[in-house]
């Protein structure tokens, strides 16, 4: 039987780097994916300063940098009139060495960090092994994992699980996983088409309010990335047909018939695990919570799960297990969960579907307000780059 000394469950941004931080340590660690690769999810594309910190910390900031856009301004621009309000992170240049969001596609980390795990002296990484069940003890945790030929069993003195919002690991623990799923799916169309040609002062980060359809316009590396809602009763084969995206492009730049590289139908949901900490296995991530995609939090918030645990875990090879240490990461980062991530992704949802009505241009004032107050802009940006919540959660004992 293998065995290490932390077994993470989960290749994707989250996973890899919680296995490259404690491998970093000299902590001997297995990272187990059910794909044969880390997955080409589309999701997830941009990186918080504080979670570029972390991985400079790493020593892998700078390829993805060098491979990534630099996104300093954002916007929130209003569809119908064609105001916008916006923010520039280059305020926080006294604050982190990285004032900007950086735009990459979240697979290209993620692959990167596996390609280093794959090498590292501390550190397995096992695809094709799918999580199946586990037993876990005293001191420790077997887990079983499915191969393409066999079932693998691997000892661990903790397990992280990382394995997104569909968890086995979460589901074995039956934990509960509360909250609500958003009637309404989500569309997201990519297109290597120039938006910035076409659009008028476009950033590369932008969120657009409309009663109609509100709808998020991205830039990553190789392509434009748009998130638009779409009726929950339409069939999928619907939704990415020619004829609907040709729609979705009409209303955008004024044609159809433009070239797209991916066209995929998201359920979104605002989910949070009663419980992160279950004796010697944890979750992290997707298997944690999960929010809309609005402010780009999900996978930033995920790693900042892995990294503070990571250094409870590291406290305990060093002073023997800790219940409480465990515990002390479940009030953090679920307080914070809840406070914050949870709290803002909804507000931000709110803000960009809001109708033509009074509610609706009280928010945008609100947004103008922040903006041309220097107090509170600098708090709202500290908030957005997710170092308030960074320090809520070291607060909280």
């Amino acid at each position: 039987m293998k065995s290490c000394e932390v077994l993470i469950a989960g290749a994707g941004p989250v996973g890899t780097v919680a296995a490259l931080a404690l491998a970093e340590q000299g902590v001997d660690v297995i990272l187990v994916e059910a794909g044969p690769d880390c997955a080409h999810d589309l999701r997830a594309s941009t990186f918080h300063p504080p979670t570029l910190e972390m991985l400079d910390s790493l020593k892998v900031a700078d390829p993805i940098i060098d491979y990534g856009l630099k996104a300093p301004k954002y916007h929130f621009r209003e569809r119908q009139s064609g105001d916008v309000t916006e923010f520039d992170l280059h305020e926080l240049a006294d604050v982190t060495p990285f004032p900007y969001r950086l735009q990459c596609e979240q697979h290209v980390m993620a692959t990167m960090l596996a390609e280093k795990l794959s090498t590292h002296m501390h550190a397995s990484v096992c695809f094709n092994h799918r999580v199946v069940g586990f037993d876990q003890d005293d001191d420790g945790v077997t887990v079983a994992c499915e191969t393409p030929y066999s079932i693998e069993k691997i000892r661990a003195r903790y397990v992280i699980a990382a394995d997104g919002g569909n968890s086995i690991i979460r589901k074995w623990l039956g934990a509960e996983f509360e909250g609500f799923t958003y009637p309404e799916k989500f569309l997201c169309v990519s297109t290597e088409l120039e938006l910035a040609d076409e659009i008028e002062n476009l950033a590369y980060v932008n969120y657009v309010s409309d009663p109609q359809e509100w709808l998020v316009l991205l830039r990553v590396p190789s392509v434009w990335r748009i998130l638009v809602p779409a009726d929950e009763e339409m069939p999928d084969a619907t939704l990415v047909s020619d004829e609907y995206c040709d729609g979705v492009f009409n209303r955008l730049v004024g044609r159809g018939g433009i070239p797209t590289r991916h066209r995929t139908i998201y359920r979104v949901h605002q989910r949070v695990a009663k419980k992160f900490d279950h004796g010697r296995v944890f979750l992290v991530g997707d298997s944690a919570h999960l929010n809309n995609p609005l402010g780009g939090f999900g996978m930033n918030s995920g790693i900042h799960d892995a990294w503070n645990l990571h250094e409870k875990i590291l406290q305990c090879m060093e002073t023997g297990h800790d219940p409480e240490a465990f515990a002390r990461f479940d009030r953090q980062r679920r307080t914070v969960t809840h406070n914050f991530i949870q709290a803002q992704t909804m507000q931000n949802k709110e803000l960009l579907e809001g109708g033509a009505g009074e509610a609706h241009a009280s928010r945008m004032a609100r947004m103008k307000g922040i903006r041309d107050d220097d107090a509170q802009r600098r708090d709202f940006l500290l908030r957005q780059a997710m170092f308030s919540s960074l320090e809520d959660a070291a607060a909280i004992q």
